[in-house]
């Protein structure tokens, strides 16, 4: 009988310290997948870096450099990389590229 017990305890071990925080991880990161949105950058698991162009069924339209949109599945994004903020936009300090393009007065 107590064999039976610890095989329990030892598969119950398993399941806690492995099992599930990757069914945790997986979920999230389905979640950040469905809720994609047009202009938000990904990196896909192949590496590639990109911004969303489009959201279909299974796939989305990724812009890698400007004029290049390849069409990926859902399931090869690796991470998002845009942060969903309400004041991203106001907080955001111009890059030296549109300091250079800002007429100075």
């Amino acid at each position: 009988m107590p064999a039976y017990l610890f095989i329990l305890v030892v598969l119950a071990i398993i399941w806690f310290f492995l099992i599930r925080p990757r069914q945790r991880q997986m979920r999230a990161q389905q979640q950040q997948v469905a809720s994609l949105q047009v202009g938000d950058e990904i990196v896909t698991a192949g590496g590639l870096y990109g911004t969303v162009k489009a959201v279909e069924d299974d796939e989305l339209r990724l812009e890698l450099a400007p004029g290049v949109v390849v069409r990926v599945a859902k399931r090869a994004v690796a991470a998002v990389l845009t942060e969903h903020d309400t004041n991203e936009l106001e907080a955001r300090e111009p890059s030296e590229e549109e300091d250079a393009t800002l007429p100075s007065g």
